[in-house]
């Protein structure tokens, strides 16, 4: 399983970082079209459609997200767009978590649909609008969310488990820590202080999102960080509902050894419109 997934992981690095640093956004915004869809048929097979059905919605999120390209979305100013994917994600996604796996069950199967495709869609757009402002600063939005995971592993692998007296979600995933949260945070910290100074060092002519954050005060970064690594962690719990919900482990089985592409992109799906949210403001 380990030597499965590190050639998956070898893969796609070889397939993003091209793409990613390539001199225009194009490939990049490309290949996140691609990987959208790909997770929009996996949404329609986990809220119970069938294969035709899945792949009319993969078709459908891809065509959605190729039309906001084409009309011009990426280079213009969506604040009021991300305040209200923002407030959202933070209220339904609190709501959605309380309530718990039988209320997710329980609400109109078109209704479970639109909701994850939408979230998907405003995932593809705040990526791409910020491979669009810079490579410097889309790397700080996904390391944020790659640095919480891996923080949270380590720390609730080390802490949680032998010391831990309670878990964060036990009914929706019970592998899940308050030390490995707290772990998590504690990483995201230390990687935008160190991102901050290495950009003020170096001269970076595209700030990162911590550089950004950082004009209004230490204070205002630490803050909005620590948020951004709480709601990954709100994005993990709700794919982990929903799968629960639907009684499988994996999104699908397109990445070997990983899962599916919504397990791999569920973290971002509320941290990208977010961290929008925070630099357009």
């Amino acid at each position: 399983m380990l030597k499965q997934r590190v050639i998956t992981a070898l893969v796609l690095l070889l397939i993003l970082l091209p793409a990613m640093f390539y001199g225009s956004p194009l490939p990049f915004c490309g290949l996140a079209l691609v990987l959208i869809a790909a997770a929009a048929w996996e949404w329609a097979r986990l809220n119970g459609y069938g294969r035709s059905a899945s792949l009319l919605c993969g078709l459908a999120s891809a065509l959605v997200c190729l039309a906001t390209w084409l009309l011009g979305a990426l280079e213009q100013s969506l604040t009021w767009l991300w305040i209200l994917a923002g407030a959202i994600w933070v209220l339904a996604g609190a709501w959605v978590l309380r309530r718990g796996v039988s209320m997710w069950s329980g609400q109109p199967r078109t209704l479970r649909l639109l909701t994850g495709l939408v979230a998907l869609w405003l995932a593809w757009l705040a990526v791409a609008q910020a491979r669009v402002i810079g490579i410097n600063f889309l790397l700080s939005i996904l390391l944020l969310v790659w640095v919480a995971d891996i923080f949270a592993y380590f720390a609730g692998r080390t802490f949680g488990g032998r010391f831990s007296r309670r878990k964060l979600a036990p009914g929706i995933s019970p592998g899940k820590s308050w030390e490995g949260v707290w772990g998590g945070m504690l990483g995201v910290v230390a990687l935008a202080l160190a991102w901050r100074w290495i950009d003020a060092a170096w001269g970076v002519a595209v700030p990162s999102l911590y550089s950004h954050l950082g004009r209004r005060g230490a204070l205002w970064l630490l803050l909005a960080v620590v948020f951004l690594a709480a709601m990954s962690v709100v994005g993990d719990l709700v794919e982990s509902l929903v799968k629960r919900s639907a009684g499988v482990k994996d999104s699908s089985g397109l990445l070997p050894g990983h899962g599916g592409v919504l397990d791999r992109v569920d973290a971002l799906l509320p941290t990208l419109p977010l961290a929008m949210l925070l630099y357009s403001v």
